[in-house]
């Protein structure tokens, strides 16, 4: 118990190491199993992280794991002594097992409790947020491969209490856990319930539900599906016409310049309103219609990063997928690479562009979308980013709750496809179909989103900041169970330092029975 504080605990109370009161790692002695029943098997992610859960369902034969994995018994405390399941709280004690042994994961230590010591008392200790933060100071190893080592848990020193008040403790700490793990269910059925909410409120806002009421107090502020149709086309027309004369000065900037760099490409537009998307108007409201998103504005996915950009010719910032979050843009941390001055205008990020990740290692994250307001001047995207531009900017928001509502509900997932790295493609997104209405009608439909979405917003808060105090009032008790104040002490148990000095006894007489080879293992005095 190097340098480690032991503060005053009640009468009758010892502090001792963990090597004092539990085995550490015990060996499994081959030479005793001649057969080769089932055995129980536990990998990691058969321990649920801070609840103390494990499944020993899973069994396999005994020839196949005596040699390789580590060894326990029914009473026995896993530890896992990896980063980042020690700091997740990936302990347990072992429950009965099949044909009463376990193999499991080499990144568990075991404690083997001595007689008198309680498991689940020394299961609730290491456990704890305050032992946990300990350990994870004094991990060894390489980044991501950062161990507790076996050295430094039997080093620590915990308090122990007489056996009759271990059992209380641990009684005590049941009930009231179970009284909390009651109230965060309760608050974790909330939260889902928001989510289920959450997706109601934007299925209904873009099947036209949302906003049935506005549509009849406003008829004369409504258009047919013609006029949506013919309207698009218009916006599409002009945005293609400014494209073009833009197109045209840069050529004409080109000329000049001797035709130095890459030709100015020249603009192309999507001539067509897809039948595919007018077949899916159906079910939505007699104002509405729907259109392939290629047909609402300009698509582009960003560029290549690659050595030969890595210069420090024109260095440029730009956004990735990592910088779109659930939240919005997460701009603290934009990186930059070279973008040539034609690459600039083709790539320049401008006000009211919406933005969607294109790439990501799960297919669920794929397609979160947010909205570029400018933040950084001249900045450029990535190809892990899909850029829309719509043909008119009054579009933006509306597109941006469509493409929310997409993410959320899981039809970018379906779509994306990729070995490893799951890829939306500018292609899969330019079929997307979208539901589209009137002007007015969705600035209502957008308006109404951020009035329900503020509101569930502020409600799951207030359960994330309910269940973060349900964590600390958890420490809280475990603090007070430690050092004697959740239950009251008995004067009639036998004091602990009678029962460590038992134990010791004990180790003494086991090691002194024990084969010539096993007697050279140390032991640890207790103090």
């Amino acid at each position: 118990m190097k340098d480690q504080p032991t503060p005053d605990v009640p009468i009758g109370w010892e502090w001792a190491s963990l090597d004092a009161v539990t085995e550490l790692n015990p060996r499994f002695e081959i030479a005793t199993r001649t057969d080769n029943p089932n055995v129980s098997f536990v990998p990691m992610p058969a321990v649920e992280a801070g609840t103390g859960i494990v499944d020993v369902s899973r069994t396999r034969r005994l020839e196949e794991v005596r040699k390789g994995y580590t060894h326990f018994r029914e009473g026995d405390v896993l530890f896992a002594k990896i980063t980042p399941c020690m700091e997740n709280g990936k302990m347990a004690v072992v429950p009965p097992l099949e044909n009463d042994l376990g193999f499991g994961s080499t990144e568990f230590h075991v404690l083997r409790p001595y007689r008198g010591i309680s498991p689940q008392y020394i299961y609730h200790y290491v456990s704890s947020q305050q032992f946990r933060s300990r350990a994870q100071h004094n991990m060894t190893g390489a980044v991501g491969q950062r161990r507790v080592p076996a050295s430094y848990v039997a080093d620590q020193s915990v308090p122990i209490p007489p056996s009759c008040e271990q059992l209380r403790i641990v009684a005590k700490i049941e009930e009231l856990f179970s009284e909390l793990d009651r109230g965060i269910e309760s608050l974790k059925t909330a939260r889902r319930q928001l989510d289920v909410y959450r997706q109601s409120v934007l299925k209904h806002a873009f099947e036209g539900k949302l906003t049935t009421q506005w549509r009849e107090e406003n008829k004369d502020k409504l258009e047919t599906p013609d006029q949506l149709r013919a309207r698009i086309r218009r916006e599409r027309k002009e945005h293609y016409e400014r494209q073009l004369q833009k197109w045209k000065q840069a050529i004409s900037g080109w000329e000049e310049a001797g035709q130095a760099g890459k030709k100015p490409r020249r603009p192309v537009t999507v001539e067509r309103l897809t039948e595919e998307a007018n077949a899916r108007s159906e079910g939505l409201p007699v104002n509405w219609t729907s259109f392939c998103a290629d047909s609402l504005g300009v698509i582009q996915l960003g560029r290549q990063r690659s050595p030969k950009n890595r210069s420090r010719d024109y260095p440029t910032k730009y956004i990735r997928a990592a910088n779109i979050t659930e939240r919005g843009l997460d701009l603290d941390d934009v990186l930059d690479m070279d973008f040539r001055p034609d690459e600039v205008d083709a790539y320049r990020l401008e006000k009211a562009d919406l933005v969607l990740s294109e790439a990501s290692g799960s297919p669920a994250q794929v397609g979160k979308p947010a909205i570029w307001a400018d933040q950084i001047p001249n900045c450029c995207f990535q190809n892990t980013v899909i850029r829309h531009q719509p043909h008119r900017r009054e579009h933006a928001p509306y597109l941006y709750w469509v493409y929310r509502f997409f993410y959320l509900n899981g039809k970018f997932a379906q779509v994306a496809g990729g070995v490893g790295i799951n890829h939306l493609s500018a292609s899969k997104f330019s079929r997307m179909v979208v539901p589209l209405c009137s002007l007015p009608e969705q600035r209502q439909v957008v308006g109404l989103l951020e009035q329900l979405f503020s509101e569930i917003e502020q409600n799951e808060r207030e359960i994330i900041t309910v269940l973060e105090q349900a964590e600390v009032l958890r420490q809280s008790i475990l603090r007070k169970a430690f050092s004697g104040q959740l239950v009251p002490q008995d004067p009639d148990d036998e004091p602990a330092s009678i029962l460590l000095e038992k134990i010791r006894l004990d180790r003494e007489k086991a090691v002194r029975g024990a084969p010539t080879a096993r007697r050279k293992r140390k032991t640890t005095p207790v103090e």
